[in-house]
């Protein structure tokens, strides 16, 4: 059993950054993919980004890029988001998430909120 715990959100204003983190204990961590989606009230939880056991491979969604970095220290057992040029439509919980096969996440973190403000 792998438990997540993220932090690092809060209040910004549009065009500012965040960096969240995501804690992960319980599991071989450096084996699993790591990744973030985010959920507004109302609509699916969508895809944000993801990052391999290993670091050399990332993904993100088309809104995010050029924006948002993943990166990982598996040293650590973190997984970090840092978040820059931040939109109102940012906005959202996020959630960390691990996955033992990339694309299907088997263990999700409780989520923490980014609000953008315009």
């Amino acid at each position: 059993q792998v438990q997540l715990v993220e932090s690092g959100g809060g209040l910004v204003q549009a065009a500012g950054s965040l960096r969240l983190s995501c804690a992960a204990s319980g599991g071989t961590f450096s084996r699993l993919t790591m990744g973030w989606h985010r959920q507004v009230p109302g609509k699916e939880r969508e895809f944000v980004a993801a990052i391999s056991w290993t670091g050399g491979s990332t993904n993100y969604a088309d809104s995010v890029k050029g924006r948002f970095t993943i990166s990982r220290d598996n040293a650590k057992n973190t997984v970090v988001l840092q978040m820059n040029s931040l939109k109102p439509e940012d906005t959202a919980v996020y959630y960390c998430a691990a996955a033992v096969f990339r694309g299907s996440y088997n263990w999700w973190g409780q989520g923490t909120q980014v609000t953008v403000s315009s």
